[in-house]
């Protein structure tokens, strides 16, 4: 599979035009471009409560085709599917808009109507696209059956890593059985996608707004298609340089920063959660807790928590800094901080959701398709030995996060390889970013590094936040500031000057 692969993607001047995104009638995607699109009603049975909200909001549904392999457009094809919810002043309407909120692997058909009741301003003047990308929800969804949903982190010592080593091959083995579609669930189609769905409606040129990952989609499609792009934001900019599936080992120092700004949030409200009256005392009880699973697994009701989980639990740190969010998060350490003492401990609603979801399968398919994604987009170190040094060097300083973020994943031992190298994003398209200085999921060092490789670009940061998304409220607090900005330039077409900043308050 993987030749003939790689002899699809380099083979032809239909795909070469396909990659430059200059279409022509002759280039194998009429059929797809001038498809007829049938709407209907969203909900899929009595169960099914994303898809009857949907109804009631007044969305219509639909499913394009595409094909598999863009190199082959005669070839096989799979499904697409599609929200819309039309522009609630025609009278104004601008055009259209798809969202994507990040994942990868996120379903997006009802997560659409977030955005409508987020911003109304620009849903009034857009028709907002939800599009579940290729393999995932509602789009020919891949499940590769995996009896675990995560691989976790590498744990204390050699022993630990080597379990995880055996996980992720396992895991990987089980998506053997889907390689013939596998080179085929990348970024790079899902954006190609995205633009059959341009043409299917009729649109000239196609708005986006994308988060975390969909930052990366949307500056992929910038690439391929630079001329098909209307206005574009994209929020909380992951490094297109350093994306793939390691592409969290480089979140270490922002997670250290959160964590220290969750830590000193706790020691101010010590009268409540009762974990350290300076921010020292308060990380010293979550390093007591990391030392106490190195030694064996903690008692949480009806759980056994490890050193694989723990650092994922510990992730929810990212959740956002609202009190409510720092508050939730200070909830769990203070049981687990209990736990590590050997009291009998209740879990929070928050940790036994969590837990309940570590400790079952991989039931809708949703982390294997993830994975699918990252290992379809950049090829992944095949060697063991190199995460393990890599951890081993770094976890003196990074104790608790530095052998999850450092760890292999199934890409290590993936059945294919990328169909096509990975894209490099060097266009002057106009763009507007938004973002944080603190943010742990899209370090702002990688959100620069995008900024400089799209040149057209304007970054608007939020100064003072330690949040993973900032624009209007989706994912974390709002900000005035950062909101008048994107509306004003989504709605009205007016980029700031230059590049600006706004203050968290």
């Amino acid at each position: 599979m993987r030749g003939r692969g790689m002899a699809a993607v380099l083979a032809g001047t239909a795909l070469a035009t396909v990659l430059t995104g200059t279409a022509t009638a002759d280039d194998g995607l009429a059929r797809f471009q001038n498809q007829r699109i049938d709407w209907h009603r969203c909900q899929n049975g009595p169960d099914d409560e994303a898809g009857k909200e949907l109804d009631a909001a007044k969305a219509q549904c639909a499913e394009v085709t595409v094909p598999l392999d863009y190199g082959r457009p005669d070839g096989r094809t799979i499904k697409v599917a599609m929200s819309r919810l039309k522009a609630t002043d025609p009278a104004h309407r601008r055009g259209t808009l798809l969202y994507n909120p990040g994942g990868p692997g996120v379903p997006v058909t009802y997560l659409a109507l977030m955005v409508k009741n987020a911003a109304p301003e620009v849903a009034a003047r857009y028709d907002l696209i939800g599009m579940d990308p290729r393999f995932v929800g509602r789009s020919t969804p891949l499940n590769c059956g995996w009896p675990s949903p995560i691989v976790g982190s590498a744990g204390p010592d050699r022993r630990s890593f080597d379990r995880t080593t055996a996980l992720a091959r396992d895991l990987a083995s089980r998506c053997a059985a889907h390689r013939d579609v596998l080179p085929y669930v990348s970024t790079r189609d899902t954006a190609r996608d995205m633009d059959v769905i341009r043409a299917a409606l009729g649109e000239r040129k196609l708005s986006y707004l994308g988060s975390s990952y969909g930052t990366y989609l949307g500056a992929v499609y910038l690439q391929l298609f630079p001329g098909r792009a209307d206005r574009v934001v994209l929020d909380s900019a992951l490094d297109v340089d350093r994306y793939g599936p390691d592409l969290a080992r480089y979140q270490g120092p922002a997670l250290a920063g959160v964590m220290r700004d969750w830590a000193a949030w706790t020691a101010r409200h010590h009268d409540r959660y009762r974990l350290g009256r300076t921010a020292g005392e308060v990380l010293a009880v979550v390093d007591r807790i990391n030392r106490a699973t190195g030694r064996g697994p903690l008692k949480v009701g009806r759980f056994q928590m490890d050193s694989r989980v723990l650092p994922m639990i510990m992730f929810n740190v990212t959740g956002g800094d609202s009190d409510e969010a720092y508050g939730s998060f200070a909830a769990d350490v203070k049981v687990l901080g209990d736990a590590a003492r050997g009291v009998e401990v209740t879990p929070t609603p928050v940790l036994e959701q969590v837990l309940t979801g570590f400790s079952g399968p991989d039931v809708d398919g949703a982390s294997a398709v993830q994975n699918a994604i990252f290992c379809a987009d950049r090829a992944a170190s095949r060697d063991p030995e190199t995460y393990y040094r890599d951890i081993q060097a770094h976890r003196a300083e990074e104790p608790l996060f530095g052998p999850l973020i450092r760890n292999l994943t199934p890409c290590t031992f993936w059945p294919v390889a990328p169909a096509e190298p990975p894209t490099r994003v060097r266009n002057d398209v106009p763009v507007l970013m938004v973002g944080a200085t603190g943010d742990p999921g899209a370090p702002y060092q990688g959100q620069r590094a995008t900024h400089r490789a799209l040149t057209g670009s304007r970054l608007v940061t939020l100064r003072g936040a330690f949040r993973h998304t900032v624009y209007a409220g989706l994912f974390s607090p709002k900000n005035d500031c950062v909101d008048r900005i994107v509306n004003r330039y989504l709605v009205d077409g007016v980029m700031p000057a230059t590049d600006t900043t706004c203050t968290e308050t």
